[in-house]
């Protein structure tokens, strides 16, 4: 497989704090309302103790991503070197045809400057030694990124409960997913 990165979300380890969705925000100053990341708390049916386990989500730099192919200006590429999904706002026309098509919500309208963007993996500070800012923020490592040509985590999943299954995309998000609290007795603990 060649180099494919993407974002490895620990759903044990995030408490749901949102600091990698604000230094996504503070790192593009994005316009008031578009988000690139958000944190989304687990469903009850999925997670029953309410507001305790969390997916941090963003673009999943999809193998063969929507936004990609119904774009009708190229606005789209993957870059051949790692396989992270570019969006060329300057190219856009602001269709919308990206927005409608992903099924993970990844591209965003911003109503300013009245075209699409969607988070880039921060591939400017990747090509300068950096992680992307979400993952350099997250003060509790649930969120990290993998290439998923070496990523080797048994336990790893890409479609856990509550994420919509694509295989045609082949998302490259992998997943931990939140295990219940193990409930010790008092008569356990001496």
């Amino acid at each position: 497989m060649k180099k494919q990165l993407g974002f490895y979300v620990d759903a044990k380890r995030c408490i749901g704090c949102f600091t990698c969705a604000m230094a996504c925000k503070n790192q593009y100053q994005q316009e008031p309302g578009v988000i690139w990341r958000q944190v989304y708390p687990l469903k009850e049916e999925i997670y029953p103790h309410h507001e305790r386990a969390f997916y941090s989500l963003a673009c999943n730099h999809c193998e063969h991503p929507a936004c990609l192919e119904v774009c009708p200006v190229d606005a789209y590429s993957k870059r051949p070197q790692d396989g992270i999904v570019v969006h060329h706002q300057e190219q856009c026309i602001g269709c919308g045809n990206c927005i409608r098509s992903c099924p993970y919500g990844a591209p965003r309208f911003n109503p300013v400057q009245k075209r699409a963007e969607k988070c880039s993996l921060c591939w400017q500070r990747l090509d300068a030694g950096l992680d992307p800012a979400c993952v350099a923020s997250c003060p509790t490592n649930a969120l990290t990124l993998i290439d998923l040509a070496t990523f080797a985590d048994p336990g790893a999943v890409q479609f856990p409960p509550g994420f919509p299954k694509m295989g045609r995309l082949n998302p490259s998000t992998r997943f931990r997913q939140a295990e219940l609290p193990k409930i010790i007795k008092r008569e356990d603990v001496s």
